[in-house]
């Protein structure tokens, strides 16, 4: 399905694309039978120029056929004024068969008429899926071609994470890697970035303004730099997050504390530019959930009160509310809470990767290979105590 050369893409595409004097689509229906198959197994797998050349394609057909990478900010911004209630965006983070399962969400977001969903990869998942920011948001684009969308898709980094072990050693090598990073998804055509600099908040200080000092400092480091490289015309959303996802439970006192001092050091930096979008808080959820002996995910109690609380708050400051990660593996009678205590956005990975793992087409003997891999090679990330089914 590769095209192997910039020729033999310009000669596979034209009968669909027009080149000459500009780009144009001439056969919407027919680019998105195979052609745009083709385009996108090229821009993944592809070679050089042609892999290039696919991408590049892909997104400027995106933009004529009216698919457009946007920022949620506008949106969020309505929320904060209370000109709409009860609705939560859901954030999807696409680790594996990207463009497949971007499509099965773009047809089921089609299918129940669905407003606003958003495609995210954190930055840990890019080193063990091997995406980069420019394939990711082409994989996107092209999925929402395929499926015949129209409008704005939202494409977002989730959790720009700091490293606490490293940033002790080398504070600012952290940072260096962290905006190279925010360039690299803004070039790709990134509108959301979420900053997770949590991992900074000391506890062991007496005040909150001290436990999160270096989190909101660090925030509002790389939000500016944002602010500053951002698309003219263009407000990137980002979001904040004063609470690392599966430790303390977040309390409205903490948003607070780490808002006013963003706004400060942020507004030092860039003078009155827009801030963060939202923020994301702990209630209780874990990334991947809480694995039993047996294999299956614990229930665990989210903190409803408290999450309708810290979506007030945060709307008091121009964002528009909380964010709940580690949603995905929550039982599904949780879900209609969402959107009644006024969460913004939802982030959901695990069970998708879970469908994916435990369907029967997936391959036995691929899963069997991965998980004597596991064994072998990872068996130092084993904890004591664990099952082999904890451990996997």
């Amino acid at each position: 399905m590769t095209f192997a050369s910039v020729q033999e893409l310009i000669q596979g595409t034209r009968q669909t694309i027009q080149l000459n004097g500009g780009l144009r689509v001439t056969d919407p229906s027919a680019l998105r039978g195979e052609t745009i198959d083709r385009l996108a197994h090229t821009a993944v797998f592809g070679e050089g120029d042609a892999r290039d050349a696919a991408r590049w394609l892909i997104w400027e057909v995106g933009w004529e056929v009216g698919v457009k990478s946007a920022s949620i900010d506008a949106l969020y911004q309505a929320r904060a004024r209370e000109e709409y209630a009860n609705v939560t965006v859901p954030a999807m983070n696409v680790r594996a068969m990207a463009y497949d399962f971007a499509r099965a969400i773009v047809s089921s977001a089609k299918r129940r008429n669905v407003g606003t969903f958003i495609f995210e990869l954190a930055k840990s998942e890019m080193g063990y899926t091997n995406q980069s920011c420019d394939e990711f948001a082409t994989v996107m684009m092209a999925a929402a071609i395929k499926e015949g969308h129209t409008g704005p898709i939202f494409i977002q980094g989730d959790h720009y994470q700091a490293d606490a072990k490293k940033y002790r050693t080398d504070p600012e090598g952290v940072m260096d890697g962290l905006k190279k990073l925010i360039r690299e998804a803004i070039a790709a055509g990134y509108g959301n970035i979420d900053i997770d600099t949590s991992t900074l908040v000391d506890l062991s200080f007496p005040t909150l303004a001290e436990q999160q000092r270096h989190n909101y400092e660090r925030c509002a480091e790389l939000a500016a730099l944002i602010r500053q490289i951002e698309p003219p015309g263009v407000t990137v959303s980002i979001g904040g997050e004063i609470g690392e996802v599966g430790k303390k439970n977040s309390t409205v006192d903490e948003l607070e504390a780490f808002v006013e001092g963003f706004n400060s050091a942020f507004q030092g930096r860039v003078g009155d530019k827009r801030g963060l979008s939202k923020i994301s808080v702990n209630t209780g959820s874990s990334h991947g959930g809480v694995v039993l002996p047996d294999g299956t995910i614990a229930k665990v109690a989210i903190d409803f009160d408290t999450l309708r609380d810290m979506s007030a708050a945060a709307r008091r400051y121009g964002m528009g509310g909380a964010v709940q990660h580690g949603a995905s593996t929550l039982p599904a009678e949780y879900f209609h809470k969402f959107p009644e205590v006024g969460t913004l956005e939802v982030h959901l990975a695990t069970e998708f990767q879970n469908i994916i793992m435990d369907h029967g087409a997936f391959p036995e003997d691929l899963k069997q290979q991965m998980y004597a891999y596991i064994r072998e090679k990872l068996a130092d990330d084993r904890a004591s105590g664990d099952t082999d089914e904890q451990f996997i």
